[in-house]
């Protein structure tokens, strides 16, 4: 059988200074904090993957509103063979309803004011505050473009 990538969705929401983050209760980033997502299903886009992922772990509802990037999340053994290899599509979303709660894959959830996770405060996921920063900039840029 051959090995393949396995294709994901990340849903990213900013709400004033926050951002909502999970805790991930499972490898390969147990424990980390990152963006609530999960395998794309067949037949499912990226962007309803983020919004449907988003709402299994948080309790959340939300709108897609388009690609940020892609990342491409490789872990190797000691011996340095791939383990594991995720493409996540980062998938900016527009905030409508909920509390979060975690549920599904999920430790934790809960909206972080961006100066706490640029302190240090979490274990971060790998690219998190990249991610972070492209949704901050696209959001910033709609609202410039929404004002009269």
């Amino acid at each position: 059988m051959t090995q393949r990538p396995h294709l994901a969705a990340i849903a990213v929401l900013v709400r004033d200074t926050d951002v909502l983050l999970v805790q991930r209760s499972k490898d390969p980033d147990a424990g980390l904090w990152g963006f609530p997502g999960g395998h794309v299903e067949l037949g499912e886009t990226a962007l309803q993957a983020a919004v449907r992922e988003l709402h299994e772990e948080t309790g959340v509802r939300a709108e897609a509103v388009g690609y940020l990037t892609n990342i491409d999340v490789l872990r190797h053994d000691d011996n340095g063979s791939v383990t594991a290899h995720f493409l996540l599509a980062a998938v900016l979303c527009d905030y409508h309803s909920g509390s979060p709660v975690a549920d599904d894959d999920a430790l934790d959830a809960k909206w972080i004011a961006f100066a706490d996770l640029r302190s240090g405060h979490y274990d971060l996921s790998d690219s998190v505050l990249e991610v972070m920063d492209l949704a901050l900039a696209r959001v910033q840029a709609r609202r410039a473009i929404a004002r009269p």
